[in-house]
Order: C-alpha cells, then structure tokens, then sequence
C-alpha cells in the first residue's frame, strides 16, 4: 500500500472568494476548506453542526488569519438558510467566485424495507440542496456580470454504479451529476463553469462509524491502491476543477477512485 505525499498549496486559487458547503469536520468538506486556503482562496464555510462548524472556523482561522474565513450553519434543505449563506459571502468579501456543494447524506436500507422518510432525507440533503446552492450560485454569479464563476459538485462512483442498501443514495448522487450536466449547458451563456468530482471511498470518521469493519474491508479491497483515498486527495481534484487550469472543461464529472469494478 503506497502512501501519498501531501501537496503544498501554489496560489491556484489566490483572490478569490469560495462558498464551501458541509465543511465541518475532517471529510472532503473540511479538507477542501484547508486545500483553497492553502491555495490563497478566502472562504465561507457552512455546515447543519453549528458546534463542530464553529469549531473548524476557530482552528482554520488561527492557521491562516480570521480575515480569510468566515461561517454561517446552513441546513441546505432550508432555503431561507442557502439565501443567508450567499447573501453573507456577498457581503463579506465583496463578491462570490467559487461554490464547492459537498453536503450530502447517505443511509443504509433495502429498498423493500425503505421508507418514504428516508427516501426523501436522503434525496433532499443530497440532489435538492445541491440543486438550491446552485440555483443560488448561479443567480449570484449572473447578477455580477463579470463572468468566470465556478461550481464544483460532490457527487459519487455509486452514480454510476450499484450497491445494495444504496438505492437511495445512488439515485441522489446520479441526480447530482445529470444536474451538473444539464446546469452547464445554461450557465455556460453567462461564463460559469460547473464540474463535478465523484469519489469512491475517501475515509473519515463520520464513515467509519456508520458502516461495518467488514464492508469497509470489502470496499478497499476493491481499490487498486489497496486503500482508501485521504478526504485531501479529493480535495486536491476540486481545487484543480475551481482553478484556471480546467477553463475549458463544464459539465463534467471526474472520478477521483482507484476501484477496480
């Protein structure tokens, strides 16, 4: 199992101001708020854990300097809250350049035994906020006219392919890419640009708490590397979607796995 070297940051994303959504904690969230200030971003971070957001926000800060960060909780079921959220990167730093959609919710149940509840949870976290910050993404980046803003999405391999206990979460992360594509298309008249990244297995805690030591296993045996992928790999993948180098890519979704079926 090889293990990987951290990247330092190089000012790819020096400047701008980015919207980081479920960025509490150590997962892709909170490792894309680190990797876009390493990279000279400024950011808005928001999370539905109030605590565990304030708690990122102070260590960030300390780091990296209390003007280069800011929070606000946002359920992103709730569009009063996503108004709140853009409406204050708007106000703090003067504009919006950068809207990373991480927030996600996943679950296990078999579709026999599914319930609606947990159908629509699952759906309304995962596709429906994701659709409302880009809805309220685009709506911004139309009305500052300048052109040039992007959109990075969180979708997942299960978009593509299947497990069982998954129906749910699988129908929400291949929403979230046919979005992407289809949000592309019409952003693309006023110069945005929205990709998508879709992990395969990136290990956090939250994780390994909500799934068995046996299916972790199964699931990392499948990975070519033998391992999983650290939430900072993912991260490396939005930053370079967020930055200069993808200008030409839209409606895109970059697998960021190793699995081998």
């Amino acid at each position: 199992m090889n293990t990987p070297t951290y990247v330092p940051g190089h000012d790819l994303l020096g400047g701008r101001t980015a919207v980081i959504t479920a960025a509490a904690g150590a997962g892709i969230g909170g490792a894309t708020a680190r990797r876009f200030l390493e990279e000279g971003a400024r950011i808005v971070i928001s999370d539905a854990h109030a605590r565990r957001l304030k708690e990122t926000e102070d260590a960030l800060a300390a780091e990296f300097g209390a003007d280069r960060i800011t929070s606000l909780p946002c359920d992103v079921t709730d569009e009063e809250q996503v108004q709140a959220l853009f409406t204050l990167a708007e106000q703090t730093h003067g504009g919006l350049d950068i809207v990373v959609n991480n927030a996600g919710l996943g679950g296990t149940a078999n579709l026999v035994d599914m319930t609606d509840e947990q159908w629509g949870r699952v759906l309304d976290v995962t596709l429906n906020g994701t659709f409302r910050c880009t809805r309220a993404a685009l709506r911004s980046f139309k009305a500052a006219g300048a052109g040039g803003g992007v959109i990075v999405n969180n979708a997942s391999v299960i978009g593509w392919r299947a497990q069982t206990g998954q129906a749910h979460y699988a129908a929400a992360k291949a929403g979230v890419m046919a979005l992407t594509r289809c949000a592309a298309l019409e952003a693309a008249e006023f110069g945005v640009r929205i990709n998508a990244v879709a992990p395969s297995l990136a290990m956090h805690p939250h994780l390994v708490k909500v799934t068995s030591e046996e299916l972790l296993a199964e699931l990392t045996s499948r990975e070519a590397f033998g391992r999983y992928a650290e939430p900072w790999e993912v991260a490396n993948v939005i930053v370079f979607l967020a930055s200069g180098y993808s200008s030409y890519m839209t409606g895109e979704t970059v697998s960021v796995s190793s699995q081998r079926a």
